[in-house]
C-alpha cells in the first residue's frame, strides 16, 4: 500500500470527505485527491500534519508498519467527537445507538463479538 492509498484509508476511516480532511491540514480537496491518487508525492510537512491533526501513527503512514492510530483515550475521544461533527450519518447512529444500550445488552453485546471472532479464528483456514 502506497502512502496515499494509506492516506485515502485514515480519510475514509474517519469518514471525512476530500474537503473536510483537507481542512484540518491546510490544503484544498484536489490537493488530497492527488495525494491519495499518487499524482503528487506526500512531503514531510503533509506527513506530520496528518498525523498531527488525527493522530495517526508516524510509522504506519510512512511505512504501513503498526497500527494506524495512536491509541489514547484522549485520541479515542478526539475520534468520537470528528465522527460526531462529520458526515457519515451510519457512524453517528452507532454511536447513538451504543449510548441507549444497558449494561447487560452491552454485556451480551461483547459476548456475541468475541463469539464471531472465535469461529472466524476457527473457520478462517477452512475449505468448503
Amino acid at each position: 500500500m502506497t502512502q496515499g492509498e494509506r492516506i485515502r484509508e485514515v480519510r475514509k476511516t474517519l469518514g471525512l470527505t476530500l474537503e473536510k480532511f483537507g481542512e484540518k491540514i491546510g490544503m484544498k480537496k484536489n490537493s488530497v485527491s492527488q495525494l491519495e491518487n499518487g499524482k503528487n508525492s506526500v512531503t514531510e510537512q503533509v506527513i506530520k500534519a496528518i498525523c498531527r491533526e488525527y493522530n495517526v501513527d508516524y510509522m504506519w503512514l510512512t511505512t504501513g508498519d503498526g497500527e494506524m492510530f495512536i491509541d489514547t483515550d484522549d485520541d479515542f475521544i478526539e475520534r468520537i467527537d470528528r465522527i460526531m461533527a462529520g458526515e457519515d450519518d451510519a457512524r453517528k447512529n452507532l454511536f447513538k445507538f451504543m449510548l441507549e444500550l444497558s449494561d447487560d445488552d452491552i454485556e451480551a453485546l461483547n459476548n456475541l463479538m468475541q463469539k464471531a471472532i472465535e469461529f472466524s479464528r476457527n473457520n478462517s483456514n477452512k475449505k468448503d
